[in-house]
């Protein structure tokens, strides 16, 4: 792999400038987002590294790191372990344009995302019952299975938990609830992160999901419901606690 183009990369982190001191990582993210989506950029340029990003902007590398990883949930930029981080697409296909992307992050209470995200996890859930395959089926206990195996794994496990959720929503087949669910995930990734704490709290998140895939696989779309309304519940609850909520 070639060395990252040093003009090119310059001409990126001149476009950015500095955050005041003290900036959030939403903050960040909607910085990197700005530009990201203005179309100076084109798609699949591999975009200057953390210690650059953070240089530039004069934030530390862990609010980088934390603002790209909810720019790769959104589907904004591509990161290739080994490689860079990549923009993936053009600012039409990458954003729905009914959604201002600046106003929403950042300035909606976590409090308030963790209800929306819960209404329409529990929604996705009854929808899942309804509709899902045999191989979304056997995906999403492999997502179980994942998180199982990793209960002393907590960056692993919170990854299979997603994928988890991420595997039930395509599986209702409404391209309008994943791309929802995406933005809301993206927003709280942070603190997602964050959420589970210890192996008890793991273990805890899995007894729920294993509800949550027992009512699935039977076709109860109230049974589903239910379930994931109590692990909603309780993941609110932690979310919430982690951001200091």
């Amino acid at each position: 792999m070639p060395a990252y183009p040093k003009d090119e990369s310059d001409d990126i982190s001149a476009s950015l400038g500095r955050l005041p001191s003290g900036s959030p990582v939403s903050a960040v993210t909607t910085k990197l987002l700005e530009l990201f989506t203005s179309g100076q950029i084109a798609p699949g340029t591999r975009l200057p590294p953390e210690r650059q990003l953070a240089a530039t902007l004069e934030v530390g590398r862990s609010a980088v790191r934390e603002a790209l990883a909810a720019l790769e949930v959104l589907g904004v930029v591509d990161v290739r372990p080994g490689s860079g981080t990549y923009l993936r697409s053009s600012t039409s296909e990458l954003l729905p344009q009914s959604l201002s992307w600046g106003i929403l992050i950042g300035r909606r209470s976590t409090e308030e995302l963790v209800e929306v995200r819960g209404a329409l996890e529990i929604y996705a859930a009854r929808l899942a019952a309804e509709r899902m395959t045999p191989e979304a089926s056997a995906r999403l206990d492999a997502h179980l299975a994942e998180m199982a195996a990793h209960l002393d794994d907590l960056p692993a496990f919170v990854e299979a938990d997603l994928q988890f959720h991420l595997e039930l929503a395509h599986a209702t087949g409404n391209s309008v609830l994943v791309d929802l669910l995406q933005i809301i995930r993206s927003l709280l990734r942070v603190w997602v992160d964050r959420a589970v704490e210890d192996a008890g709290h793991a273990r805890a998140a899995l007894d729920e999901h294993t509800a949550v895939r027992d009512a699935i696989a039977s076709g109860d779309g109230d049974a589903a419901a239910s379930a994931m309304a109590a692990h909603m519940q309780t993941a609110g609850r932690r979310l919430t606690a982690a951001a200091g909520g």
